[in-house]
């Protein structure tokens, strides 16, 4: 795949991608070696695809109305279109339709490229909770056509824990009115990471929130480009972000919100954090807004520190070791994007995960 054409960086949308370790992942052949399903699965009994070097494992698998094979919807995304012809998976809800407990989609690599598209279809007024896990080595690469129809409702919870190479995602979201899309992503495994997602809330009274928590460590890269675009009236949206970097790492957020001028009553927010565990460390936000209607309620808010050095003081006042009071200061920082995991079960997963970053990397 010495042919590969990525985009550069000269692009603005791409001004924080290092995407120069692709190709290599490209020619490389999968070693076969993962880490167990189990590791990464909830003990629920909905739904479940396991996919290794982006192929299924149907022994591990139980899609109970999961469709695999190829998908109708395809993406002119840079990356995104490489997965265009290759197999993946499709949720089609029929309306009022709401599978009991939460549907799990497990990504293993064992090294190499793989590429996988995925769309999701609600009716009106279906409900589904969708959870998707990274694992393994190599270069995962996913692309996900979101339609919401009138009043359906999706909550998606997205962890990259991959031990190293690169994670890429292409998110294409069309909201129909009272739709309401949920998405929080969690970056917390020592390779690098891309989140890429653009929003359309085509109709009114629409509801989107997108946001989550990079957490980098090393040389790590890590970065998330959202566009939430509001094409009609009464709309929502919320981007809470939150990024830690350590040593050398780099974490990037760029956050846009579009206002047609036909959306009128639209009330967007963005909050975009990052904590530098270390002055060598990183990282780089960009909140944007566009906005083209007079009657809108839109904020943006950016911030970029160290802990507290007062909070630090009087943790440690309180016989609290400096170390231990670091983790508690970083740990309350994360928890913010992750509580808005709307499933228990996943919540405490995903805090898990952060809980483990912390304790390696402090």
């Amino acid at each position: 795949m010495s042919a590969l054409a990525l985009p550069a960086r000269a692009e603005e949308a791409w001004r924080w991608a290092d995407l120069s370790g692709l190709p290599a992942l490209a020619e490389a052949r999968p070693s076969g070696r993962t880490p167990p399903a189990s590791d990464w699965l909830l003990e629920g009994a909905g739904p479940r695809l396991v996919f290794v070097d982006g192929v299924l494992d149907a022994a591990a698998s139980r899609p109970a109305g999961l469709a695999i094979g190829p998908v109708s919807a395809v993406s002119g995304h840079a990356l995104g279109q490489l997965t265009r012809g290759a197999t993946g998976w499709t949720l089609t809800l029929a309306a009022d339709a709401a599978p009991a407990g939460p549907i799990e989609i497990v990504h293993l690599g064992s090294g190499g490229a793989s590429h996988v598209p995925a769309e999701i279809r609600l009716a009106d007024g279906a409900q589904a909770s969708l959870v998707e896990s990274f694992a393994g080595h190599g270069w995962a690469n996913r692309f996900t056509a979101i339609r919401l129809g009138q009043g359906a409702r999706l909550m998606r919870a997205v962890r990259i824990a991959q031990a190293d190479g690169f994670v890429s995602l292409r998110d294409e979201a069309q909201l129909g009115a009272g739709a309401s899309l949920v998405t929080v992503a969690l970056g917390a495994g020592g390779g690098d990471l891309r989140f890429d997602a653009e929003v359309t809330l085509g109709a009114p009274e629409a509801f989107a929130e997108v946001g989550g928590a990079l957490l980098t460590r090393g040389r790590q890269r890590q970065e998330a480009a959202v566009v939430l675009r509001h094409a009609a009236a009464a709309g929502q949206s919320r981007q809470t972000w939150r990024a830690v970097a350590a040593d050398q790492a780099v974490a990037s957020l760029a956050a846009r919100v579009e206002v047609a001028r036909d959306a009128q009553q639209t009330d967007g927010e963005q909050s975009l954090r990052g904590l530098l565990l270390d002055r060598t460390a990183t990282i780089n936000l960009k909140p944007e807004l566009e906005i083209f209607a007079d009657d809108v309620k839109c904020a943006h808010g950016a911030t970029v520190g160290e802990l507290d050095a007062q909070a630090l003081f009087y943790c440690q006042s309180r016989g609290i070791p400096r170390a231990r009071a670091r983790g508690l200061l970083t740990r309350a920082f994360v928890a913010d994007a992750l509580d808005r995991i709307g499933e228990a079960a996943v919540r405490e997963a995903f805090r898990a995960d952060a809980e483990a970053w912390l304790e390696a990397a402090l």
